[in-house]
C-alpha cells in the first residue's frame, strides 16, 4: 500500500531536502511509524504521547484528520497525506492598528 506524505518545509530536514516522501500503514499511526523507520526523527514531530501535536495539521486528501478519527484515521492504497505546521503571527510587541486606519485596496495598495 503505497501513501504519498507530503513534507513541509521545516520537517524536510528528515526528508534530506525531499517534499513528498512514500509511506506504507493502515492508519495514520501506522503510516507515521513506517516513516520513522526511513526518516528518524520526524515521528516525533508529529506525534506526542499517541496524538497528533497540537501545532501540526494532518490532512488525508484534503480533510482534516482531526475532524475524521484523528490519529487512527484508516488510510488506503493511492492517498495523499498532507502534514503542515499550524500558523500564528503576530507579536507582543506589536502595537494595535489605529481605528479607521485602513490597509488594502481602501488604503490606496493596488
Amino acid at each position: 500500500m503505497a501513501i504519498e506524505v507530503r513534507i513541509p518545509t521545516i520537517l524536510r530536514t528528515y526528508t534530506n531536502g525531499e517534499k513528498a516522501v512514500e509511506g506504507k500503514g493502515n492508519t495514520l499511526a501506522a503510516l507515521f511509524a513506517d516513516l520513522e523507520t526511513r526518516h528518524a526523527g520526524i515521528e516525533a514531530r508529529i506525534v506526542d504521547n499517541g496524538q497528533l501535536r497540537r501545532f501540526v495539521n494532518v490532512y488525508l486528501n484534503d480533510e482534516d484528520v482531526r475532524f475524521v478519527k484523528g490519529i487512527d484515521t484508516e488510510l488506503t492504497d493511492g492517498d495523499t497525506v498532507t502534514i503542515l505546521p499550524a500558523v500564528a503571527g503576530g507579536s507582543a510587541a506589536a502595537k494595535p492598528r489605529p481605528a479607521g486606519v485602513a490597509v488594502g485596496r481602501r488604503a490606496g495598495m493596488r
